[in-house]
């Protein structure tokens, strides 16, 4: 059995908004890209979690991850994540008690220590950088509300008692913080490999084994974008590579722009520069390029399994690449 049918492939979408569509549009899609996930046998399928970005209509997971779950049938569902720093655990708890009861057996909670992505967002949300400092402190008390070991004598209904299965997004810190919690960790970006591979390294050298989970459990996470030539499969990231270049030069995420439009764009030195780096360093091409790409990272890293986070503005050329990556990894 090769490293790709040994492994579990998932979904994280972000329900990303597109020149000329709505956010409903998006949302829509995202639903119906689930149903297709669980037709062609991916593990889990999430959702995550933005605030006042105009490219994003993902702002509530935990609602959309409902509509999610309504939609199918066998897939998990979750999210990739629940910021948590921006809410109060016990409400957490609460959401993800309710989805557990609604649909048994199939939920995940995916938690991440993020809070806004620009200043003018922490301030609505009444949150501030330092808030996710506080992420360890925060993810003990939402463990301890399913566990019913909150010294305030409040019990979390219908979370207590239940197993959602917790998962953390582990960006910087998050590492260290899921290897003392015990829990599986989501790492990414596929980008930056070396990176990658020490946050691997040091949740496995770490980790202390718990109620939750007995042994370390590596989920990578990056864009894959899988087409008939290299060439189609690289222009399934440009619209997300220029929406970034756009972040970066203007502050905001933008709907993603056809991927024509960008390439007969005029763009500036530094945009030029920024487009060009966020272009580099995912797993696209063909089949067997792709299956190449991938059987590296899984060496490399012994990941148990990979979520997909690819977004672009051809549907039916994502869908397409989810497609052939199923075929592949089925092979």
């Amino acid at each position: 059995m090769s490293s790709l049918t040994a492994t579990r492939f998932s979904v994280l979408d972000r329900s990303r908004t597109r020149e000329g569509h709505t956010p409903a549009e998006a949302l829509r899609d995202t639903v119906a890209l689930a149903r297709e996930a669980e037709r062609l046998g991916y593990h889990r399928f999430w959702v995550s979690e933005h605030h006042g970005v105009p490219g994003v209509a993902g702002s509530a997971p935990t609602v959309l991850a409902a509509a999610v779950a309504a939609a199918t049938d066998t897939i998990r569902v979750g999210t990739g994540g629940v910021m948590l720093p921006n809410h109060r655990p016990l409400v957490v708890a609460e959401q993800f008690g309710v989805l557990e009861s609604l649909f048994p057996g199939r939920v995940d909670m995916g938690l991440g220590r993020s809070v806004g992505f620009t200043d003018g967002v922490r301030r609505a949300l009444g949150r501030g950088k330092a808030d996710a400092e506080d992420f360890e402190t925060q993810l003990a008390e939402l463990l301890g509300w399913f566990r019913g070991t909150s010294p305030t004598g409040v019990h979390a209904r219908p979370a207590e008692g239940l197993t959602v299965p917790p998962f953390v997004l582990a960006m910087g810190e998050g590492a260290a913080v899921a290897a003392r919690a015990g829990l599986p960790m989501v790492i990414g970006d596929l980008r930056n490999r070396e990176r990658m591979r020490q946050g691997v390294d040091l949740y496995r050298a770490a980790f202390r084994p718990s109620v939750w989970a007995n042994e370390p459990y590596v989920v990578v996470s990056g864009t894959i974008a899988v087409a008939d030539t290299p060439e189609e499969a690289r222009r399934l990231l440009v619209p997300e590579a220029w929406s970034t270049a756009y972040s970066r030069t203007r502050g905001t995420f933008p709907p993603l722009p056809p991927a024509g439009r960008v390439e007969a764009s005029a763009m500036t030195a530094r945009e030029r520069g920024l487009y060009e780096a966020a272009l580099a360093g995912h797993i696209a091409g063909t089949e067997e390029q792709v299956a190449h790409d991938l059987e590296t990272v899984l060496k490399e890293t012994g990941a148990q399994e990979v979520l997909v986070t690819t977004s672009t503005y051809d549907r039916e050329a994502l869908l397409d690449s989810y497609r052939r990556l199923a075929a592949l990894v089925r092979a």
